[in-house]
């Protein structure tokens, strides 16, 4: 479990997170929701330690990260997995070396141990036989699945997803949400997931926040969205008039 207290993120005079104080839970899909602006992306930095928040805690559960020296601190990164928005593969490797490359920076296993858990977790993602292919001789979703692989490699207990539905349709949108849940609960993985795809709000959002200019106005699941009378979250979840009408419906019955 990951839970923050308090979380203030000032830049200069802009207070862009006030007071953020909530938990996202082992073993569910943790969805922060927002605008864009909202906070969500800073949010998700400080979580993973990409930047120190100006007050408040991050807590991995029970260790405060922020009061941790930098030795400390690679001890948790090193249980954390990432998955980018953009990919962010390496052009220049592999398929199998873009996945391997956490295991040649962090670990002393040989190579052929290090090659079953590549293979491992390209099956794990259905790919099969793209070890030797490049980032631009494979699809898009594909590169999002290698992705998910990369960020699995070690075993993480932590992992983070920036829109990883960016740039996809949304049937392969679908692929990605449900293998991102179906590894966080075989896993028991701490699973958080900045996203505005509501897709992905409504079919894999066990734990749901959202952010407002800073400031954290709603929290529930997909099953309390369509009977939230929450205005910020009716405006942001039923912004088209499908929803709208998906929304009114439901609350006729």
């Amino acid at each position: 479990m990951i839970r923050t207290e308090d979380i203030v993120k000032r830049f200069g005079d802009k207070e862009v997170l006030k007071g953020i104080t909530t938990e996202f839970y082992q073993g569910q899909t943790n969805l922060i929701i927002g605008r864009s602006g909202a906070g969500k992306t800073v949010l998700l930095k400080m979580l993973v330690g990409l930047l120190e928040p100006t007050e408040g805690n991050v807590w991995y559960d029970d260790t405060n990260f922020f009061t941790l020296n930098k030795k400390q601190k690679r001890a948790i990164r090193m249980q954390v997995g990432m998955l980018f928005q953009a990919g962010a593969l390496f052009d220049s490797m592999s398929v199998e070396e873009n996945i391997r490359f956490p295991l040649d920076m962090f670990t002393n296993r040989s190579y052929k141990e290090k090659r079953k858990r590549v293979d491992y977790c390209l099956e794990r993602v259905n790919l099969g036989d793209v070890n030797d292919r490049y980032p631009s001789e494979i699809s898009g979703g594909m590169q999002k699945r290698v992705g998910i692989a990369r960020a699995i490699v070690l075993e993480p207990r932590f992992l983070f997803c920036d829109e990883p539905n960016s740039g996809l349709d949304p049937k392969t949108s679908i692929v990605i949400d449900e293998l991102i849940q179906s590894i966080t609960k075989e896993n028991n993985i701490t699973t958080i997931i900045n996203t505005h795809d509501m897709n992905s709000v409504m079919e894999i959002g066990e734990n749901i926040i959202l952010l407002h200019q800073g400031e954290l106005v709603w929290r529930g699941n997909k099953g309390q969205v369509l009977e939230s009378d929450n205005e910020v979250l009716q405006n942001f979840i039923f912004a088209s008039p499908f929803l709208q009408r998906l929304r009114e419906s439901a609350v006729g019955k």
